[in-house]
């Protein structure tokens, strides 16, 4: 079998080099497609274009297989902790119980946040958009712990400001959720592990004890190790993106945020709730809206169904579907809009029309039930979403500038005005 793919272009042909991939996908390398022929490649959304090599996270969409550094996600989700995946995707290899105890010794550590940051926190109305506030805030940390900002940083300076990130990343959230409510902030606290921590920022109270149940515990760790990291989608690209022009992690990922707060991307879980709510609203009736969206001259969308890489099922709403049968069977939530949900979850698993087109329920319309069930509002699945994602973004920026990757700098097909001249404003 050849390594080199062929390209005719005005009756002359010049080969590329076939890459291939550890899991067998293949690529043509056209690098070097400009210099040889003038032509460059016009490829919308990215469908067909490999940005980089990455050995952090491989996917197969037509199979459904998620990995994680050659890990299946079942086996995470299963056996590991978010703070275990997060040292892989980070570092490379699970860790050993030395490297975890350490990892997570220094994560508890840094979880406090400067108390000048507050006042951020303060100048911002009581219910802007929460993804707002994180990307602010967390960009805004580069300048309360600027040593990721020196140019040429050591790997311990670098190394730090992951770990600074990892552990402040939670206390924003929970600062952020508090202030939406008009409540006392809740600090971190050392004696607790790192998902409950976050969950006792968020649901915990000053003036009594509040213990969180370890089912929501579960539940969570489960949603976030499945939302760590997904190869090149736009948020992780993103990162990589302003990274490669040696932004430091803080900006970079507050990039990643902003990316991830567009509807297309991290809204989709909200998107489903809403969804659901219209059709409580309307009266319950599912046969109906399903009905509705299998006409194809009627806009409605059936929101957490299907997938644009997965061809098949996606294998993180396998295990989410079970988190979320399980923290609904032992919270014993009776919630009309949760009801609904497994009707159209019901009717999706065994009609035809969704069957034959593989429109199985996602990870966007479990977590998004899952989130309500444990008691987040709506405006804030998103900056949920972006905690788990938090160590694929830190992963990819960090792969990006160990492999001293050039910036990157797209180019376009150029179809506006030619030569124009200019014209007084008085002969307008």
């Amino acid at each position: 079998m050849s390594d080199i793919a062929e390209i005719k272009i005005d009756g002359k042909v010049y080969e590329f080099p076939i890459i291939t991939g550890t899991e067998g996908e293949k690529s043509i390398d056209i690098s070097k497609l400009r210099e040889l022929t003038g032509h460059i490649t016009l490829d919308l959304g990215y469908k067909n274009t490999g940005s980089t090599k990455s050995a952090i996270t491989f996917l197969d969409g037509e199979k459904g297989i998620l990995k994680y550094r050659g890990y299946a996600i079942e086996e995470l989700a299963q056996k590991s902790t978010f703070l275990e995946v997060a040292y892989l995707l980070i570092y490379g290899d699970l860790p050993t119980q030395e490297q975890l105890d350490y990892f997570t010794n220094r994560i508890t550590r840094h979880t406090l946040i400067h108390e000048d940051m507050k006042k951020f926190l303060d100048g911002y109305p009581s219910k802007s958009h929460p993804m707002a506030q994180l990307s602010s805030l967390v960009c805004s940390l580069s300048t309360f712990y600027p040593e990721s900002l020196k140019a040429n940083s050591t790997k311990e300076a670098m190394d730090l400001t992951m770990v600074k990130l990892l552990s402040k990343f939670p206390t924003i959230l929970a600062f952020i959720y508090k202030k939406s409510l008009g409540h006392a902030l809740m600090y971190p606290k050392t004696k607790y592990d790192y998902v409950t921590n976050f969950l006792h920022m968020i649901f915990g109270r000053r003036t009594e004890d509040v213990e969180i149940d370890p089912v929501m515990v579960s539940a969570m760790n489960t949603l976030l190790i499945l939302h760590a990291d997904h190869e090149q989608n736009c948020s992780a690209s993103t990162v990589r993106m302003v990274g490669s022009s040696d932004c430091n992690l803080y900006a970079s990922v507050s990039a990643g945020i902003d990316a991830l707060w567009g509807p297309l991307h991290g809204g989709a879980n909200q998107a489903v709730i809403e969804m659901l709510e219209l059709i409580k609203e309307d009266g319950g009736d599912t046969e109906k809206w399903i009905n509705k969206a299998k006409d194809k001259n009627d806009p409605f969308r059936m929101m957490g169904f299907g997938h644009r890489v997965y061809k098949n099922f996606d294998p993180r709403a396998k295990i989410i579907k079970k988190a979320c049968d399980d923290i609904l069977d032992k919270l014993g939530i009776n919630d009309p809009v949760l009801e609904i949900a497994k009707k159209l979850e019901e009717a999706a698993l065994n009609d035809p029309y969704f069957v034959e087109r593989k429109l199985y329920p996602n990870v966007d319309f479990y977590s998004g039930i899952i989130y309500r069930a444990l008691g987040f509002p709506t405006d804030m699945f998103t900056v949920l979403f972006a905690l788990g994602r938090l160590p694929g973004w830190i992963a990819q920026w960090k792969e990006m500038h160990e492999n001293k990757e050039p910036i990157g700098r797209p180019r376009q097909v150029y179809v506006g005005h030619t030569n124009r001249e200019f014209v007084d404003i008085k002969n307008r």
